[in-house]
């Protein structure tokens, strides 16, 4: 009895669950911290003073930033040594929903939309569940016995993506927007932003993952500078930056993307990996 209950044991790799614990730690203390402004913020009137609030939003979206390099590392950290595993797929979502789903869309509803009435809880509720229907169907798939293990593409918007859209922007419109003031028009952009992300995610168009890209692939001089460029630019102007890769991501998926050939899309997704010993130099 006790050989069959090690063999029902499953396997847990260390430095990509570890990654992926990391994950699920920032997104709580995102959470943790958007409670915390609503708490500073609330009067004992029961009125909200959104300025008091603002440091506690900024420092929640950073924390989501942080829990989307965390989710990129695991699944790198687990390709690169062979360790992907049941286990470490289940965590990972488990871990997205909170990181991705319920972070974000309190941020949008309390910080955002809040607004706009009942409708924005309604918004951030749909978003929470079209999230976790996206995570549910991508493990339904993964574990299918017809999955093609090649495949490369996302079917729907990552929520990890989805996330990090919706709280550059915010990050974005917080920044330029003096904290005493309400969002004007801007709360109805966002609300629409989450109501499309929502729809993307549990829809069939196709995104790329890159999940090729990892230690040994290849580049070439020009592709060097042209990361570093970016690199440096988005650490530079880090309001905007964020906004703008996350924005190029999901409209390339939705609009060009469909419209290029198998060629050039090949060109601009696949990455070649280097050969043994090309790197040892």
């Amino acid at each position: 009895m006790a050989h069959e209950n090690e063999t029902d044991e499953p396997r847990i790799y260390l430095l990509p669950n570890l990654m992926t614990a990391g994950n699920l730690v920032c997104g709580f203390f995102a959470v943790l911290t958007i409670f915390n402004g609503i708490v500073e913020a609330t009067g004992k009137d029961g009125s909200y003073a959104f300025s008091i609030a603002q440091p506690y939003y900024e420092r929640a979206i950073l924390l989501i930033f942080a829990s989307c390099i965390f989710d990129l590392l695991d699944g790198r950290l687990a390709r690169l040594g062979g360790k992907e595993s049941p286990f470490g797929r289940e965590f990972d979502s488990l871990a997205d929903v909170i990181s991705f789903g319920m972070a974000p869309s309190m941020l949008m509803a309390k910080a955002v939309v809040l607004e706009i009435g009942d409708i924005g809880w309604w918004l951030a509720c749909l978003y929470v569940l079209c999230g976790a229907i996206r995570l549910a169907r991508f493990n339904c798939i993964a574990a299918s016995p017809h999955h093609q293990p090649g495949d490369s593409d996302f079917r729907g918007l990552p929520i990890p993506m989805a996330a990090g859209f919706i709280s550059s922007l915010t990050f974005l419109v917080i920044h330029f927007n003096e904290a005493d003031k309400n969002l004007g028009p801007w709360k109805w952009v966002l609300a629409g932003a989450m109501l499309g992300l929502s729809i993307l995610m549990v829809s069939s168009v196709r995104y790329p993952s890159f999940k090729k890209i990892g230690w040994r692939t290849k580049g070439t001089p020009l592709i060097m500078v042209l990361a570093a460029a970016i690199l440096i630019t988005t650490v530079w102007y880090y309001y905007i930056m964020p906004a703008v890769l996350f924005t190029l991501y999901v409209i390339y998926g939705l609009v060009v993307r469909p419209f290029l050939s198998s060629r050039m899309r090949k060109g601009i997704e696949d990455i070649e990996e280097a050969g043994p010993g090309e790197n040892d130099q």
